[in-house]
């Protein structure tokens, strides 16, 4: 009988302990991308990786989904009827996008990539460490082969929390 109390006791206070550990913060929600650079490791320049005004959305979802499409503001504005193949090809080199899942530490955001635009990030997971300032997310990566040209860079991007469709901010 006395075993069975012990039990009982540790079986408590185990869960207790589980119930009393901190959770991640979430990510859940959608983010507007306010700025985005990168440094290019072999020289340190750093430069604007989608310009001056990049325009761009990630979005999280409750069940670990996620999404990304970033774009320069500067870009052709062709039609159906008139888009040329370098109309195609400046389109393609001024965006990002990649979808997947996600998983989050309340540091480390991994995307697990299923679909990407360029077809390179497809099958691969992408390691942001974040840091959370109230509203914002501030991303910064390692040192990597930038999808865009291959240079070695970090880059650094930091996104604001959009309103919900009520315009509160989650």
């Amino acid at each position: 009988m006395k075993h069975i109390g012990y039990l009982v006791a540790a079986s408590l206070l185990a869960s207790a302990s589980a119930s009393a550990a901190p959770e991640s913060p979430s990510l859940e929600g959608t983010y507007r991308l306010m700025s985005a650079t990168r440094t290019i490791v072999a020289t340190g320049e750093v430069e604007e990786s989608f310009g001056p005004n990049p325009v761009g959305y990630i979005m999280y979802s409750k069940d670990h989904h996620m999404m990304v499409l970033i774009t320069r503001a500067e870009r052709p504005k062709p039609t159906f009827a008139n888009i040329t193949d370098a109309d195609r090809v400046r389109l393609f080199n001024t965006m990002a996008a990649y979808s997947g899942t996600y998983t989050f530490d309340g540091k480390v955001v991994k995307h697990h990539i299923d679909m990407s635009w360029n077809g390179v990030l497809t099958g691969t997971t992408q390691i942001r460490e974040v840091r959370v300032e109230g509203d914002r997310l501030v991303y910064t990566t390692g040192p990597g082969p930038t999808p865009t040209d291959g240079k070695i860079s970090t880059s650094k991007l930091v996104w604001q929390r959009v309103p919900d469709a009520q315009g509160a901010a989650k």
